[in-house]
């Protein structure tokens, strides 16, 4: 048995829920890894799957296994790095992960990280702020970027670096193009705003309850017209339809080549959100990580952070 192998197909099934899709990930047959999975109980003399006809679980004694599964894959990937990088040219794998309202600057910061140091290939993934946080627990998240307010997983310490104060717009179509690029208009009310038909995330996201939250202050139900997981939708339903959407600063900056729309800064209340990169305290950075977090901290990625997040004053309209 490999034992390795095996390890990765339990972390595999824990992270799909499914032996079919966990199979497929792992590009084995589903009944190969149903074998290494029995092949790993057999190994450790305990149960680890919950049996049933479909994926229900693991056993206690299989959450014990998980666990030892999940830093031997990390430990391994260390070492990878370690073997294969050079003391100025890290090689390796970073899984990086944001909530889906920081997406944007998760891909620039990936992109000019990639560009500064071409043998990391980073995995850029959306996720919301729990699954964020079981993924930085688990150790499959290397680096995460969200909302350093919840950092209190309990059991495990964090280390943040934090980004920007993240300021909220009202996005809508504006009444006339203008020449060049979105524009950021006048200050509307929370109350204002919530009176229009709004595109806003599920009630999952921890973006949703900030809005909720704002609106409720403010004296206004919370009713969207259109609900999603996709902050892309929030863009696309605003630029095609007629509702109006909640952005932050940052992704109101991924969207400013869209001329037909503007973006008015929410007041009263005034919500403000600190956005940061997070990684667990206390466990050993690869090559990569290691290079991703002095990245974070040059001066060069400091200014993007500042260009492309918060008020974003210089796209503020004349006047």
């Amino acid at each position: 048995m490999n034992l390795l192998a095996s390890m990765r197909y339990l972390v595999a099934l824990n992270e799909h829920k499914h032996f079919g899709r966990a199979a497929q990930a792992c590009h084995i047959t589903q009944p190969a890894l149903s074998n290494a999975l029995r092949a790993l109980e057999a190994e450790f003399g305990v149960v680890i799957v919950k049996r049933a006809r479909v994926y229900v679980g693991l056993t206690h004694e299989g959450e014990r296994v998980l666990a030892t599964a999940q830093r031997m894959l990390r430990d391994n990937e260390v070492l990878l790095q370690e073997l294969h990088s050079e003391a100025n040219d890290p090689h390796g794998r970073l899984r990086m992960a944001a909530v889906p309202t920081a997406i944007p600057m998760l891909s620039r910061f990936a992109a000019m990280l990639q560009q500064r140091h071409p043998g990391i290939v980073p995995a850029v993934l959306s996720m919301s702020s729990q699954e964020l946080e079981t993924g930085l627990e688990s150790l499959s998240v290397d680096l995460a970027l969200g909302y350093t307010e919840r950092m209190h997983l309990p059991g495990i310490k964090l280390t943040a670096w934090p980004q920007s104060i993240e300021h909220y717009f009202l996005l809508r179509r504006a009444k006339k193009a203008s020449a060049d690029q979105l524009r950021i208009g006048k200050p509307i009310a929370w109350a204002d705003a919530g009176k229009l038909p709004l595109c806003l995330l599920t009630p999952d996201m921890h973006n949703r309850a900030i809005v909720d939250q704002a609106l409720r202050e403010a004296g206004v139900p919370v009713a969207p017209a259109i609900e999603t997981n996709s902050v892309l939708t929030l863009a696309l339903a605003v630029s095609a339809g007629t509702v109006s959407s909640v952005l932050p600063g940052g992704m109101v900056a991924a969207v400013r080549s869209h001329r037909e729309l503007e973006a008015l800064p929410l007041v009263a209340p005034e919500v403000r959100t600190p956005i940061g990169f997070m990684t667990q305290a206390g466990v050993r950075p690869s090559r990569a990580l290691d290079a991703a977090l002095a990245f974070l901290q040059t001066p060069e990625w400091q200014a993007q952070v500042r260009q492309h997040s918060g008020t974003l004053d210089e796209a503020r309209a004349p006047g």
